[in-house]
């Protein structure tokens, strides 16, 4: 009875033992089940874009200043005291404006002392005139001698060379009593008044000038350009009528007038090893003046093919640029990329990609050279490239 109950013990040892290992292995089953399911997760999907192809023409920036056209120191052409200013300080003025009087009374009298001796002239011309006439006839019966003769008409003709120098300074005294009205010579923006009402003022070069006067519309841009930009962009073209130049001030972020390239210098400064060139732009609204700085861009070519990215697809690895190329199989690949100028928000790329091939534009930490990705097509850059991607099979 005591045996019996020994192997009845042993027996339901070995079959808990059994139930245990059995539990364990199905246990153990389950638990490996959802490992195996997460071990290998979906490509990450990363926004990808195709590089874009365009015509372009290249640019190329410089800094310059401006200068007007023309430029008047307005100067005193007769001496004499200030009677007038008929212009407010910084006005815009026409050609032939009256901008200040000079006392006109001493000039006045001046002319009519002119007249006064034009007429005596006149009067000993025509008195002369006819004693050479009664000369001549009475030297044909000998009444009078011919040494007379000669001396009436060297008398004649110091006549009428008086008239021409009386005639000569009422013209110069009418001019000077017209310089008496200091006038506009150019249609413009005058500076301000540097001698007011009272003030003697004297005539000629050295004199102090009275104000200045600049002209508005057009207005020159004049910047240096190194030798090599020249001989790359600017010599081909610099005598053409139409090379595009863009204007920017020191406010602005981009260029909001558009001119065209009016001179290149005709030497280079061996110096600076630079040479002078000089653009025109409208100025309708008189908003460019003269001396402000001035952002300058010039189209350097003619409109030729460029493969065009994001700049923030662009990475950087030391000296080197690259992009993650997308292939076929979605494959990312490192690309290395020489890239160019900035134009319309992208980036012209001048040798390491092809037009049509995908690349990583955004999520770049999420693909990695060899990996497989899940691209997401997006447009590259403007609207109208998205119309353009859209369309393609």
């Amino acid at each position: 009875m005591t045996l019996s109950r020994s192997k009845l013990a042993i027996l339901l040892a070995a079959g808990a033992a059994t139930a245990a290992v059995t539990g364990f292995a199905t246990t153990q089953g389950h638990a490996d089940a959802p490992a195996a399911a997460t071990a290998a997760p979906p490509p990450p999907e990363v926004d990808v874009a195709p590089v874009v192809a365009r015509k372009i023409t290249d640019w190329q920036s410089y800094s310059g200043r401006l200068e007007a056209v023309d430029r008047v120191e307005v100067r005193p052409q007769v001496s004499g005291a200030i009677t007038a200013v008929h212009f407010r300080n910084g006005a815009l003025v026409k050609k032939g404006d009256v901008l200040f009087t000079i006392d006109p009374r001493p000039h006045v009298a001046e002319v009519a002392r002119a007249e006064a001796q034009l007429a005596a002239a006149q009067s000993a011309v025509r008195f002369t005139a006819a004693d050479l006439d009664r000369a001549q006839r009475l030297v044909q019966n000998n009444t009078v001698s011919r040494q007379t003769l000669d001396e009436k008409d060297n008398t004649a003709r110091e006549a009428a060379a008086n008239l021409k120098a009386a005639q000569a300074a009422l013209d110069l005294a009418r001019i000077d009593l017209e310089h008496t009205q200091v006038t506009a010579p150019i249609s413009g923006r005058v500076s301000r008044a540097e001698f007011t009402v009272g003030n003697v003022v004297a005539s000629g070069a050295s004199a102090a000038p009275l104000t200045t006067l600049v002209s508005v519309s057009p207005i020159y841009a004049s910047f240096d350009v190194d030798e090599q930009t020249y001989l790359r962009h600017i010599a081909s073209v610099k005598d053409a009528a139409d090379v595009p130049v863009h204007l920017g001030l020191a406010n602005e972020s981009g260029y909001s007038r558009d001119g065209v390239v009016e001179h290149v210098d005709n030497r280079l400064d061996a110096v600076s090893g630079t040479i002078r060139v000089r653009a025109k732009f409208d100025n309708p609204d008189g908003m460019l003046v003269p001396g402000l700085y001035a952002r300058i861009k010039v189209g350097g070519s003619t409109p030729h093919d460029a493969l065009m990215v994001e700049d923030r697809a662009i990475n950087t690895d030391q000296d080197k640029k690259f992009v993650l190329v997308v292939g076929g199989d979605d494959t990312v690949q490192y690309r290395a990329i020489v890239p160019g100028s900035a134009q319309n928000g992208l980036r012209v790329v001048q040798s390491g990609l092809a037009a049509g091939e995908r690349i990583v534009v955004n999520g770049t930490q999420h693909a990695r050279p060899g990996a497989r990705i899940t691209p997401k097509l997006v447009a590259m850059g403007t609207p109208a490239d998205a119309v353009q991607t859209a369309s393609k099979p």
